[in-house]
């Protein structure tokens, strides 16, 4: 495998936040999981090995084998990790009882960044996990999207900030066309004025039209 530049090691939607102070173990695991990352991002899943991971890290066969028995396991580190985004969490800004429409916006601001670089997407290794392992690991990912953005649109209709909308036509909406672009941008170029009409059409899907301006 090609070596790769792993320079961008922390950077913008490379780095897997995790609060507080760390312990040495924990930075070395959160960087394994990082820089595996990039390694999904540009050859998938089924092209990474433990060898590759080991030469983009720095770390020896036993120091990698310490925190990771096997690429798989490290892919559902990432997978969870990821999983804990804070911006697309929404519990405790509802818990805070932050505005539904900033909320709204700062995870909609977050959507459109990430389609925008299809060069850090990791659909295409997502595809190639689902079809190589048996795990359920996506159904449950996707379950965990679901009823997070459901209690977002509960939260924004009860508050009255939010159009009264079937909520699972719309999460489906959400999830699915962000997902496809994700994947389909890293087949074929998609334009930036594209991805923002995608954007413009859940705000006037889900918001009120005096909460929005575009």
């Amino acid at each position: 495998m090609t070596k790769i530049d792993t320079s961008v090691y922390g950077k913008r939607d490379i780095s897997v936040e995790n609060g507080g102070a760390m312990t040495k173990k924990e930075r070395t695991r959160k960087k394994i999981i990082d820089i595996s990352r990039i390694l999904f991002t540009k050859y998938g899943y089924n092209r990474v090995t433990m060898k590759d991971v080991c030469e983009a890290t720095g770390l020896s066969r036993g120091g990698l084998y310490s925190h990771f028995d096997s690429v798989r396991s490290i892919f559902e580190a990432l997978m969870e990790e990821l999983n804990k985004n804070t911006v697309l969490d929404f519990s405790t800004e509802i818990e805070e009882g932050k505005s539904a429409v900033q909320i709204l916006e700062n995870a909609l601001s977050l959507l459109e960044e990430e389609m925008n670089h299809p060069e850090d997407s990791l659909s295409l290794a997502m595809v190639e996990y689902a079809k190589s392992e048996d795990s359920n690991i996506m159904e449950d990912l996707n379950r965990k999207g679901k009823k997070k953005w459901t209690m977002l649109l509960q939260y924004g209709m009860e508050r009255k900030e939010f159009r009264e909308v079937e909520i699972e036509e719309i999460v489906n909406m959400i999830l699915y066309v962000y997902q496809g672009v994700r994947l389909w941008s890293c087949i074929v170029p998609i334009s930036n004025q594209t991805i923002e009409s995608i954007i413009n059409n859940i705000r006037r899907q889900v918001m009120k039209g005096d909460s929005y301006d575009f």
